[in-house]
């Protein structure tokens, strides 16, 4: 009888696979096999590209002449440190009594890249295969996708947009990095003191590299600059209120040169001879307006969401985020972690109710039971459909990260990090179940003479999903706004039209301040935006196109440029800084070939990588424009040379 063969990106999941299917065989050097499974592993990649020298032993050494170097035909060679896994998987896939294939490594492109390397570099024939494609390792997951498995082929597309990343980054790595070395190494490595350096070029780090020097070096560069604000203080002794003066157009100061800006002085002194001109003048009130607002409860985490989180909370790296996650999603807790999606699909959301109950019955947190006890009894509604956290549109591969509601059994063993960070996860997710919160605010238009100052009080009437996310870290504040510490009672009790006195006058020294360094969170979300450090959460969604990367190896990047000792990460801060080598790397770049460290590029590439996958261009179509490329950069740096 015909056996099924199931092939899984790590031994851990093998193990997760063989449990589901019930695989009560024997464990053998390798692989699980019973009467009906063979279930292996990858231990991640197995076979890889080889290095120019494999093609031609000259090519190991570095010249000019031997540049663009282009095979025609790729060669690829299995890594000797897992060559072992690569010969068992190998007869596997060759035993004849092997009927069908499931391929089960992760789902997403990298894990489509690393079964369709051994595929190729063993050369399976007149076998079905099929691709398992799931959300998440829990024993219904894992039935579904096996169950609803297509054909290999259907993946095809995607197969293509992994080799063209791979021999994208390859083709870039190895042409640039030898053509700057060749033309710039001896001067760059005299300038540091050092006897030999390889400068290393790449799509995506050099870009990465090129958002770290130009905030360093904005930041070296930023003059700061004061400027005085006018603050009057308005009512009685016992019941006053603060409101800052704006210039408007009645203003007498409207386009005057000693404004910095429409609310600041340049000089103190010309701040407060404008004081002196308002002096016993009257000051009525000419608007008051009241509204309500409510806020909705932000969106779920994708990895670039949950890797800044992280970082704010825990001030760990990004790449620790992910094998934290990864660990979540292996012990059943949580789903898929690559994902780019904030988002649920319709699908998800009719069942959500599973994860709830889930979480109800089976985790022993007190915190968490509190927050599912009130949806219960406050009937909080579970129906997603027409919220923005359900949208089709907006997931390609994967939902949004949450909790599946089972895996409990693998908590208690879990490290206190790990624990922390699942909670995380819990919290965002029952977050969006809340009802929203609710503010109330009051704003006030006060004018002397033609002068206009402002007021406002905001105060928080109803928790609502705040309630759940009430511990997480606040929004720094780049200015205190003094208006933001009026009591709303004191301008709830203001009338349009009535006088008001004026207690006094006084100027606020303020001053401009420098763009922040990226730390590693930030980083990953200026990465997913294409350069765009966006701080606000909403907009971030609104805006967001192709990348910098992809979610799956933002977090490699980083830690390749901190351990070539390009950039360096503080330990504490997750502050990253340029080093000194980094920075020379980042002036030869941008003398010889600047758009590189262009973050527009580097997205257009990985969109045109989306749309192989998406097969709205064909894969020979991307590669002769990545080719044309190469060509151009080093045909004008040779000959300008």
């Amino acid at each position: 009888m015909a056996k099924n063969l199931l092939i899984t990106e790590k031994p851990s999941v093998a193990t997760e696979f063989a449990k589901v299917l019930k695989c009560g065989g024997n464990r053998k050097d390798g692989y699980i096999e019973s009467d009906t499974w063979i279930i292996t592993w990858c231990v991640g990649h197995l076979v890889t590209m080889s290095y120019p020298e494999k093609y031609d032993e000259n090519l190991k050494f570095w010249r000019l002449d031997t540049l663009p170097f282009m095979p025609k035909e790729y060669k690829y060679e299995v890594i000797p440190s897992v060559e072992k896994q690569f010969n068992i998987v190998k007869s596997l896939l060759q035993r004849e009594d092997v009927g069908c294939i499931y391929v089960a490594t992760d789902s997403g492109r990298e894990g489509e890249y690393i079964y369709r390397l051994v595929e190729k570099q063993v050369g399976v024939a007149d076998k079905t295969r099929k691709r398992v494609w799931i959300d998440s390792q829990t024993e219904e997951e894992i039935n579904r996708g096996i169950k609803e498995a297509k054909d290999l082929s259907e993946y095809d597309s995607l197969c293509d947009s992994a080799y063209l990343r791979a021999k994208e980054d390859y083709l870039i790595g190895i042409n640039f990095s030898r053509l700057l070395s060749i033309i710039y190494g001896r001067r760059m490595a005299k300038d540091l003191g050092e006897e030999k350096i390889s400068i290393s070029v790449g799509r995506v780090m050099t870009c990465v590299l090129g958002m770290v020097v130009q905030r360093e070096r904005e930041i070296r560069n930023f003059v700061k600059t004061p400027y005085y604000r006018v603050i009057g203080t308005f009512g009685e002794e016992s019941s006053s209120f603060t409101a800052e003066w704006k210039v408007t157009e009645k203003s007498k100061m409207w386009e005057s040169p000693k404004l910095y800006n429409e609310n600041g002085f340049k000089k103190e002194n010309e701040a407060k001879d404008f004081i002196m001109s308002l002096k016993d003048k009257k000051a009525i009130i000419t608007e008051v307006k009241k509204s309500k607002t409510k806020e909705n409860a932000p969106l779920l985490f994708n990895l670039a969401e949950i890797q800044n989180e992280a970082t704010k909370r825990f001030k760990i790296k990004p790449d620790q985020t992910l094998e934290i996650i990864q660990n979540l999603y292996e012990k059943k807790l949580v789903t898929y972690p690559r994902t780019d999606a904030r988002v649920l699909s319709t699908a998800v959301a009719k069942v959500i109710s599973k994860n709830l109950n889930g979480l109800a019955k089976g985790f022993e947190d007190e915190e968490i039971q509190g927050y599912i006890k009130k949806m219960v009894d406050e009937k909080y509604s579970t129906d997603l459909i027409k919220t923005k956290y359900v949208n089709d549109s907006k997931i390609t591969d994967h939902y949004a990260i949450i909790p599946t509601g089972q895996g409990f059994e693998n908590y208690d063993a879990l490290p206190d990090l790990q624990k922390q960070m699942y909670k995380v996860i819990v919290k965002r997710f029952l977050s969006i179940f809340y009802p929203p919160a609710e503010y109330s605010k009051i704003s006030v238009t006060i004018e002397v003479e033609n002068e206009q100052f402002s007021a406002s009080g905001r105060v928080c009437e109803k928790l609502g999903y705040l309630e759940v996310a009430k511990n997480e870290p606040k929004k720094e504040n780049v200015e205190e706004q003094p208006e933001e510490q009026n009591s709303l009672e004191i301008l709830r009790s203001l009338k349009k039209g009535e006088e008001i006195g004026v207690l006094n006058y006084e100027t606020k020294t303020s001053e401009t301040s420098p763009p922040s360094r990226y730390n590693s969170g930030s980083m990953i979300l200026a990465m997913e935006n294409a350069g765009k450090l966006i701080e606000e959460e909403e907009l971030r969604e609104q805006i967001k196109g192709a990348g910098i990367g992809t979610s799956a190896t933002r977090a490699e990047i980083m830690k390749k440029l901190e351990r070539i000792g390009y950039i360096a990460i503080n330990t504490k801060t997750q502050i990253i800084t340029p080093t000194e080598k980094g920075e020379k790397i980042y002036d030869i770049v941008f003398m010889s070939m600047p758009d590189m460290l262009n973050p527009r590029l580097t997205a257009s590439w990985e969109k045109g990588l989306e749309m192989v996958s998406s097969k709205q261009i064909e894969p020979n179509e991307f590669m002769t424009k990545l080719e044309a490329y190469i060509n151009s950069k080093i045909d004008k740096l040779v000959v300008r040379r």
